[in-house]
């Protein structure tokens, strides 16, 4: 299989979709060629973006003459694409812990909107907000918070005993509260703080610092 693999990314990096693409990527610890996309100059708009990416978004995954956007579809096609052993697996072995980590990033994409909103990627990579939690916020955070507990164990490990997509997915979100100062709990802290040292996950932030 081809390994000429182009991703297209926001030129800022501040899309969370676009990191876990790159994470994906990295941890697979496949080579591939970088695309910035202004997207306040509208690039992602063009007719010949649109017809590669198909929904005009970042990120969009180029694997030869194959292309794919929507960042929880690359993952997937990744992990199907290059399989263990020679790739690290993106998803858990486990049916069961694999259905609970696509329920896990389902859930990160389409609900906790104010916590999204109020605290947006921007807190993480370019500085925290001085606006406090609304009560719609709070009550976002609570939600997270409480699910969070229920998954992670005392010490603060990797979801399903080895790391996974999800874990990434789940200490992004965690992290929009931890960067801006907001209150954290100890245990969901700590687990942010560790996969946030992940090699990919720094590979990342290097581009934010260049």
């Amino acid at each position: 299989m081809s390994q000429d693999i182009t991703l297209y990314i926001d030129s800022q990096f501040f899309s969370p979709y676009a990191m876990f693409a790159y994470v994906a990527l990295r941890e697979k610890r496949l080579p591939f060629a970088i695309q910035k996309m202004d997207l306040a100059g509208t690039a992602h708009r063009a007719p010949a973006y649109r017809q590669l990416s198909l929904t005009g978004r970042v990120p969009t995954l180029v694997h030869g003459d194959f292309s794919l956007s929507e960042s929880s579809a690359i993952v997937e096609y990744l992990d199907d694409a290059f399989p263990p052993p020679r790739h690290l697996a993106l998803l858990p072995a486990s049916l069961q812990h694999r259905a609970r980590a696509r329920q896990v990033q389902a859930w990160l994409r389409t609900d906790l909107v104010a916590l999204r909103e109020e605290r947006s990627t921007a807190v993480i990579f370019r500085q925290p907000s001085s606006s406090p939690l609304s009560a719609s916020g709070k009550a976002a955070a609570q939600q997270l918070f409480e699910a969070a507990d229920q998954l992670i164990n005392e010490r603060g490990e990797d979801l399903f005993g080895a790391w996974c997509m999800a874990d990434t997915e789940l200490a992004l979100m965690l992290k929009r509260l931890v960067s801006n100062g907001d209150p954290v709990p100890a245990k969901l802290h700590a687990y942010v703080e560790r996969q946030w040292q992940r090699p990919s996950v720094q590979a990342w932030l290097g581009h934010q610092e260049g």
